[in-house]
C-alpha cells in the first residue's frame, strides 16, 4: 500500500489497516524510526494519576487478590459491627 505526505506532514493510513488494527479517531500512535523505516505503533496511554496501577508491584498484588477470590479466601461483612468483630476490634 502506498500513501503520500500531504501539507503539514500529514499522511492517510489506508482503511484496510485501520480496520485490521481496530483503530478509531483519537487513538494514539507511537512514531519511531528503525533503520531507514518509519514505524507506527498503536499505544494506549495511561493518565499519570493512574500509572501506579500498572506497576509490577501493584499488578502482583492484584493477581494475589484475584487468586484469593477464586479460592474463596475473601471474607465479607454485612455491617461495620460484623467487620470490627471479625477483625477482633
Amino acid at each position: 500500500m502506498l500513501t503520500e505526505i500531504r501539507s503539514r506532514s500529514q499522511i492517510t493510513i489506508p482503511s484496510e489497516i485501520i480496520k485490521k488494527l481496530d483503530l478509531k479517531q483519537g487513538d494514539t500512535l507511537e512514531v519511531d524510526v528503525e533503520g531507514n523505516q518509519i514505524v507506527l505503533r498503536p499505544v494506549v496511554t495511561i493518565p499519570k494519576d493512574q500509572a501506579y496501577f500498572w506497576t509490577n508491584e501493584w499488578q502482583l498484588e492484584e493477581r494475589q487478590v484475584q487468586s484469593d477470590i477464586v479460592v474463596d479466601k475473601i471474607k465479607s461483612a454485612d455491617s461495620k459491627d460484623e467487620l470490627f468483630k471479625d477483625l477482633g476490634l
